[in-house]
């Protein structure tokens, strides 16, 4: 008997977040060292050089959780979260790499390269591991269904007269709750 995939699922997400923490983590004192600049130990630069990775660390957390969860129900998010995402992922590269970059050591590069990479990857697999894992049912994929399928369903179910809303649309196509909102305004501008 095949273990249920839902477990599967948690369990690819579990590690997938813990490599993104661990490799996070291994970041932070190099990002510290990067923003210390030389400051004395206990100085009060030195202290403020350590909120610098986890400021950027924990917007590109809360980031790459709503995408994964907004990714589960169809919905799709604007530019600004993906330049954010790959803003935080590349500063934290840069400030992870600088001083290996400086000091001209490839092997100080490749080491600090592989946990902001590591990082970078898992935080667009994690996403799509996830979507497809929770797609699969059974040991077989089960088809998803296109935008333009639910708006083909959506506009042979609309009467003449009738109001389009995302509650109407979510009825007679049996779409996701974010999905049904962008259905409902092309059905109405078709109207127009």
């Amino acid at each position: 008997m095949s273990e249920p995939i839902e477990r599967v699922a948690v369990q690819v997400d579990r590690l997938c977040w813990t490599g993104i923490l661990l490799g996070l983590a291994f970041t932070m004192t190099n990002v510290q060292q990067f923003a210390a600049a030389g400051a004395p130990v206990w100085s009060l630069t030195w202290f403020a050089a350590w909120l610098l990775d986890p400021m950027v660390s924990l917007v590109l957390l809360a980031i790459l959780r709503a995408e994964q969860v907004t990714a589960r129900r169809g919905v799709r998010l604007g530019g600004w979260v993906r330049t954010a995402k790959w803003f935080t992922l590349g500063a934290t590269y840069v400030m992870n790499t600088w001083s290996a970059f400086v000091a001209g050591s490839a092997a100080l590069v490749v080491l600090h390269s592989v946990p902001p990479l590591v990082v970078f990857v898992a935080a667009e697999a994690v996403t799509e591991l996830r979507d497809k894992l929770g797609a699969v049912e059974d040991g077989a994929p089960v088809p998803r269904t296109s935008f333009a399928e639910y708006l083909a369903v959506a506009r042979k179910a609309h009467k003449a007269g009738e109001k389009v809303s995302p509650a109407w649309v979510r009825e007679a196509t049996g779409c996701s709750r974010g999905l049904s909102s962008k259905l409902a305004a092309t059905l109405n501008e078709d109207r127009r």
